[in-house]
């Protein structure tokens, strides 16, 4: 797969400087523009704020592009005609010089193949619930690709619309490590903790580049998912979130919204319904993901 850099990206590979993959379906599908060129100059300052370097990962014209300039991140923030590209999707966008933006998985994939082993998101997808839609068990191919792709992943858990006790199961059964960040519960997204304990617990950046060095020395095949829960200040409580959420699914069945469309559309009902509260949390969240994978990704460096 060939694989176009940015200056700044290719020097920093070159020189084994830290750098941090980004996703760009948050951009592109996530946040309205300005707002979504806003979260993304954010979340570059504070990677580089921390030492490391910015990889925001996209397909542009059919390229695989491995940083953006700030031509291409707003030609991506501006375009209506942005191609959701989980890995599934990567060959269609690439042999039709589409522009697309890549999801958990595909940006998993990019930056396993690019040499980048720290990857910042929100959250990543999972189980879906058995009543959205009607769909009984759908997995997010978030999930499979966690399993075969050698990434350590910095979010917020996984997304609060998901069967997280299921999500937990499968990334057991996927053998992928889940490590709490200064927690010993899975995030829940919008709010701090789900309640459900994680396996393994890191208290400082130092403690979470041994376990995550370790897991990169034994060369095993899967990656790794490290989960930072929201900010205190910034989260939501869990009965909150249930209440929003209840009412965003019972509007999705309504409206025939099945498969991928799911995610999206609760995400915009959230949003709505909570008169914009969930956008900020989840504003929150990214940038503090950003903060901690550049400061893995520097203690990764300085081993």
């Amino acid at each position: 797969m060939q694989i176009e850099y940015s200056p700044e990206v290719e020097q920093a590979l070159n020189d084994g400087r830290p750098v941090v993959a980004l996703e760009s379906t948050i951009i592109s599908h996530g946040f309205p523009y300005p707002k979504n060129v806003e979260l993304a100059k954010e979340m570059e300052a504070i990677i580089r704020s921390e030492g490391a370097v910015p990889a925001t990962i996209a397909i542009l014209n059919g390229m695989v592009t491995c940083g953006l300039v700030e031509e291409q991140l707003l030609h991506l923030a501006k375009s209506e005609t942005v191609m959701k590209c989980s890995v599934r999707d990567l060959p269609v966008a690439i042999a039709g010089k589409c522009t697309g933006a890549t999801t958990v998985a595909s940006t998993s994939y990019i930056a396993h193949k690019a040499g980048i082993r720290v990857f910042a998101t929100g959250g990543i997808g999972g189980v879906h619930k058995a009543e959205e839609g009607g769909r009984g068990f759908d997995v997010s191919a978030d999930l499979l690709e966690l399993s075969r792709t050698a990434v350590a992943v910095v979010a917020a858990g996984a997304k609060s619309i998901l069967d997280l006790p299921a999500t937990l199961e499968v990334l057991e059964s996927y053998s992928v490590l889940v490590v709490g960040f200064k927690t010993d519960k899975f995030p829940a997204f919008h709010s701090v903790s789900s309640g459900l304990n994680v396996p393994a617990t890191a208290n400082t950046i130092e403690e979470l580049s041994e376990i995550v060095g370790a897991h990169f020395q034994m060369e095993v095949p899967a990656g790794m998912l490290i989960c930072n829960p929201v900010p205190a200040k910034d989260a939501m409580s869990n009965e909150e979130v249930d209440e929003l959420v209840a009412k965003a699914s019972k509007e999705a069945v309504a409206s025939g919204i099945k498969g991928a469309a799911i995610t999206p559309y609760i995400l915009g009902a959230l949003n709505r319904l909570s008169e914009g509260r969930t956008s900020e949390v989840n504003l929150s969240l990214a940038l503090n993901n950003g903060r901690v994978a550049a400061q893995l990704a520097t203690a990764l460096c300085a081993r």
